[in-house]
């Protein structure tokens, strides 16, 4: 799609001329070339989006549909996503950034998220329970909410609208997604690959554009039965407001600050990596990227040593080049919130060790150097807030329970990561830890069949695996009285 030079929204299961016939400029951020022109959305688009998802919810061609076959579905569209992988990975490298390589890779991945929620479809349901009186029946059922808003973000669009999309059909609901204005165009081939799968007209539907302009229509929008979120704290705080006046539901993927703790009893070459990868993987553009380094103070040394020299080793590069291991951050401002956090944490009387300085890595763009952060403690702002960017600070500790006192210092509870040889450990650590996802001697691991929730400021609702489908159903308790007998007089008592 990268190849159009305008994109329309895509509403009703074709593409629809914005209502301002506005449209405004995405550019790649390893080069700052315009890639396309995508349609600027509006209250009127959004109304015209939400009116399609819900006639589909209601047309008998998805309402009455099977749930098997609402796995078939979602079975070709997965396999619609593996037959298009490159393309798709390309398109979603030049928006945003990221490697072609770690695209194809995650593109790899993709499809089985549709298969998996294709085989939990048919998965769904209730329960029969048991009454005081045997001639009355009670069973419970789960049923779809409705119309769901989807607002996704920059830095990885098609994975997280997938673990929004693919549950959300499951259950046998329609979309709307909102993607980031940085990153449209995988998200609207997304779209269109759903028809070619046979998803009925108005079923999935995409309006591009900003914040204030279409995400927020979309979230007030009064048919909206629920909305997901993948983004910022405080965005996700105003979402949340806005749902819950209006007692709809909310599933929110907000920020981290996760802490990556190296123990002495670790592997430390295996940790070092695992704090590269942590942190610098997709330039540290991720909200569970491990930016809050602790290691024992015995390996602290070594530790330090060996990802320093791995962070000045980096290639910077075209995310397009095979050789290139960090590309651009996805656009300006990301660069500049990122430049002026360094800066920060020099003032608060950190040292960067490597790193901290904004280059245009030979190509014109917005790259970050690989940074190191040292003789920086848990207080600073540097260490506190949410940086998104290629940023690592690493401080020493001594004991267990000072390490996790300090891992827990945070109002986020996203992830975290714990190195160590010592099993009891591990799982003791484990259980302290205040976040949802806890890796051991790895990162950044994940599948569709794992649920992942934030804990604290991180989010609220579950993503992934059987527990999202709560997210995406609401629960119908049912009482039938087989006995045809007339109903007893309430005013007349009963032994």
């Amino acid at each position: 799609m990268s190849e159009r030079k305008t994109l329309q929204h895509f509403i009703d299961g074709k593409p629809a001329e914005p209502d301002s016939g506005q449209y405004f400029a995405s550019t790649n951020p390893a080069n700052r070339e315009v890639l396309y022109e995508a349609a600027r959305g509006n209250a009127a688009d959004v109304d015209a989006a939400v009116r399609s998802a819900r006639r589909a919810f209601e047309d008998p061609r998805w309402r009455d549909l099977s749930q098997t076959k609402r796995g078939h579905l979602l079975r070709r569209l997965g396999d619609l996503v593996a037959e298009n992988a490159e393309e798709l990975a390309r398109s979603e490298s030049l928006d945003n950034g990221k490697l072609l390589r770690e695209m194809r890779g995650q593109l790899t991945t993709l499809p089985e998220y549709y298969y998996y929620y294709a085989g939990l479809a048919d998965k769904i349901n209730g329960d029969t329970i048991p009454t005081s009186d045997r001639r009355v029946l009670n069973y419970t059922t789960r049923e779809p909410l409705g119309v769901v808003g989807a607002i996704t973000p920059w830095n990885s669009p098609l994975t997280l609208t997938t673990s929004k999309l693919a549950p959300a059909l499951c259950a046998g609901n329609t979309v709307v997604i909102k993607p980031s204005e940085y990153t449209s165009a995988t998200v609207l081939r997304l779209a269109e690959l759903a028809i070619e799968a046979g998803f009925p007209p108005g079923a999935v539907n995409v309006v591009t554009g900003f914040g204030v302009e279409a995400g927020q229509p979309l979230v007030d929008h009064p048919a909206l039965a629920k909305i997901s979120f993948t983004g910022s704290t405080a965005t996700g705080s105003r979402i949340a407001s806005s749902a819950a006046g209006r007692f709809i539901g909310s599933t929110l993927e907000l920020g981290g600050k996760s802490p990556n703790i190296v123990f002495d009893d670790a592997d430390v070459a295996n940790a070092a990596t695992g704090v590269v990868a942590g942190i610098f993987a997709a330039a540290g553009q991720t909200c569970i990227a491990g930016s809050r380094v602790f290691a024992h103070r015995a390996v602290y040394d070594e530790l330090l040593e060996r990802v320093t020299e791995r962070a000045r080793s980096i290639r910077i590069g075209d995310p397009l080049d095979e050789t290139t291991e960090l590309g651009p951050l996805a656009f300006e401002d990301q660069r500049d919130k990122v430049a002026s956090y360094v800066d920060l944490g020099r003032s608060e009387g950190a040292r960067v060790l490597t790193g901290g300085q904004a280059t245009d890595g030979g190509l014109g763009g917005y790259f970050y150097e690989p940074t190191v952060l040292v003789d920086v403690n848990n207080d600073m702002r540097v260490v506190r807030e949410e940086i998104f960017g290629p940023v690592a600070a690493i401080m020493p500790f001594d004991t267990e329970d000072e390490v996790i006192r300090l891992a827990n210092d945070t109002e986020y509870g996203l992830a975290a990561g714990v190195w160590t040889s010592n099993l009891a450990r591990a799982h003791r650590v484990a259980g302290r830890l205040e976040a949802g996802t806890i890796w051991v001697n790895t990162y950044r691991a994940m599948s569709p069949m794992s649920p992942r929730q934030g804990f604290k400021s991180s989010g609220v609702g579950v993503e992934h695996g059987t527990e999202t489908i709560r997210e995406y159903t609401r629960l119908k308790s049912v009482w039938i009285n087989t006995d045809e007998g007339p109903v007893p007089d309430p005013f007349v008592l009963r032994s």
